[in-house]
């Protein structure tokens, strides 16, 4: 990830270079140095391995393809043949990004002692939609007004960034909370961490797990996934723990001895917990 991300520069800072060349000075220096700012907030984040730095790189990878696929849109400087490698290169960070053990690598960077965090997958209403146009948001709440400033189209800049700022703050912090929802497995058992199902953490103890596996089709457990496409794992105990489910706005208090939950790696964490001598099927 680190090896393809320092090759950006000379692939998607390629492209956007030519796209850059025949705009104003000051419209070129914006984008260089948002281009620049975006490159080096990416590269920061694989070095400072934290749930944040989940969200920045995969909030900020898109981000250079998409400005790869326009600049090459946008320019006739390079060859068609040079556009399309220069393309497939610059995609080959995001695809790494979004695959599951980057997701694990970086939150375990801020995990304590021995324990072993397991991202969880993206409720699907989240999918469906509304993932991409938060997406699409922040990019354009960071980036509108300073283009159109630098355009010399003032209202709209300063209506922009009056705009943009606060909706890039909102949807930022939207996106973060996805990068901040784990199952855990400790020396003490499991517990499940996700804002979007429970109000509060559930930790279950490893004596108290009579087994964890991937949960059948017809299962009747309590569904923690929130709709997440993938592997549902099932966990059944021998007592009913306490726990606050979330249902919209709703909360309700109940207790549950079967609960589903979706992590991005199943199967690696049923190893993980067969290795603490938590019962796996």
């Amino acid at each position: 990830m680190r090896l393809t991300w320092s090759t950006l520069p000379f692939t998607a800072g390629t492209l956007l270079s030519d796209a850059f060349a025949g705009r104003s000075t000051a419209i070129g220096a914006v984008a260089a140095l948002a281009c620049w700012a975006a490159w080096a907030a990416g590269l920061l984040a694989l070095l400072v391995r934290r749930p944040l730095a989940l969200t920045v790189l995969r909030c900020v990878a898109p981000l250079a393809f998409a400005g790869a696929v326009w600049a090459a849109a946008s320019s006739d400087r390079s060859s068609a043949s040079t556009e399309i490698v220069l393309i497939l290169l610059s995609a080959v960070p995001v695809v790494l990004a979004f695959l599951p053990e980057i997701g694990a690598w970086l939150v375990n960077g801020a995990a304590y002692g021995d324990e072993s965090r397991f991202p969880l997958r993206a409720p699907g209403a989240i999918l469906a939609g509304p993932l991409l146009l938060s997406w699409l948001a922040l990019v354009a709440g960071v980036l509108a007004g300073p283009l159109l400033l630098a355009a010399e189209q003032w209202i709209a800049g300063i209506l922009a960034l009056a705009v943009g700022a606060p909706a890039a703050y909102v949807t930022g912090r939207a996106l973060h909370s996805l990068s901040q929802r784990w199952a855990v497995l400790v020396p003490a058992g499991l517990v499940l961490k996700d804002h979007v199902t429970l109000r509060d953490p559930v930790l279950v103890q490893r004596r108290e797990i009579e087994l964890l596996h991937a949960a059948p089709a017809d299962t009747d457990a309590l569904d923690l996934t929130a709709r997440s496409p993938g592997i549902a794992l099932e966990v059944l105990l021998e007592e009913k723990v306490p726990m606050t489910i979330l249902d919209g706005s709703r909360e309700e208090h109940g207790k549950s001895a079967r609960f589903l939950f979706t992590p991005t790696r199943p199967g690696a964490l049923l190893a993980d917990a067969a290795r603490r001598r938590i019962r796996v099927g």
